[in-house]
């Protein structure tokens, strides 16, 4: 599998990417202080969440900091009026997971016009921003579904933007107490069961002369730990790498939002700030980088100290 499209020299390169930006401000918070105090490089972000505005000014002062788009077609609203996408919506919501939207994609309920032109009015709403979109990847990895990951290819090419999400994470062991242990076993089988859609979807990548990383950090979304992130850093291959992690502060508007991170978001703050983490970069001669390549976040040894 091709997995860079960049960074093909040999060093290791890390993207520390945080999901859920813009869906609450408390979110937020925690987001663009894991990269202003920690090693967080990029963001995804909802086009159209209850913090989109909040994330859209603040990222504004942070030039380092690489912002993707998080293309949502499960639990969220659309971009675009609810007529203009029925097959997508019960009511003025999209379905509640990826289940039951990937169900009616293979029974032929969901039009995939109708996919392709709310995913690009998502695309257009943070661009219309003046944002310099550095990737796109999906809620939920709804994108994973070939042809979804077939419209999002093209959406990437006719938007110019780099780089695409393929959510598929190697073999790694799992770390963290018996509890965080127990879920990242479920999860990795889970994870397992998508190699075939991966790798079809990263030659579907590669063919349009993307950039598809490696990917790690699906195992232990919600139960993320210290030795979990710096096994991954020991263990990174040469290219560029993207962790998925799910940093925020909590707020009343995540305690009322249908997520099961809540209390991890506020741990995964605490993790990416550590100097520790930082040191651990240094010493293993990681290059921390956005998805278009840019170095982002200093580890010279004065952030180091200013770190500890």
């Amino acid at each position: 599998m091709t997995r860079n499209g960049a960074g093909t020299a040999l060093t290791r390169r890390l993207v520390v990417n945080a999901d859920d930006l813009a869906l609450t401000v408390g979110v937020n918070d925690g987001i663009f202080e894991a990269h202003d105090r920690g090693i967080v490089t990029s963001a995804s972000m909802f086009a159209n969440a209850p913090a989109t505005a909040d994330a859209l000014a603040r990222s504004r002062s942070r030039p380092l900091l690489g912002v993707g788009v998080h293309l949502t077609l499960v639990d969220g609203t659309p971009t675009l009026p609810p007529a203009r996408v029925p097959t997508l919506v019960h009511g003025d919501r999209f379905l509640a997971s990826w289940r039951p939207f990937i169900v009616a994609c293979l029974q032929g309920r969901i039009a995939l016009t109708e996919v392709e032109r709310e995913l690009a009015a998502q695309v257009d709403r943070i661009r219309s921003e003046g944002v310099r979109v550095t990737h796109l990847d999906a809620h939920k990895h709804i994108h994973m579904f070939p042809p979804v990951f077939a419209i999002v290819v093209r959406l990437a090419a006719r938007f110019r933007i780099p780089a695409i999400r393929v959510p598929y994470e190697g073999w790694s062991p799992v770390w963290g107490d018996r509890r965080q242990r127990h879920v990242a076993r479920r999860q990795s089988f889970v994870n397992l069961a998508m190699r075939p859609w991966a790798h079809r979807n990263y030659r579907m990548a590669a063919a349009h002369g993307l950039s598809a990383p490696q990917f790690t950090g699906r195992t232990h979304t919600g139960v993320m730990s210290i030795e979990a992130i710096v096994a991954t850093i020991r263990r990174l291959r040469h290219g560029v790498t993207e962790l998925m992690v799910h940093p925020g502060h909590i707020d009343d508007a995540l305690r009322h939002t249908p997520t099961r991170l809540v209390s991890s978001r506020a741990e995964e703050v605490g993790l990416l700030c550590s100097a520790a983490l930082r040191i651990v970069l240094v010493t293993q001669g990681v290059q921390l980088v956005r998805h278009d390549g840019v170095a982002s976040t200093d580890l010279s040894p004065r952030s180091l100290r200013d770190a500890s």
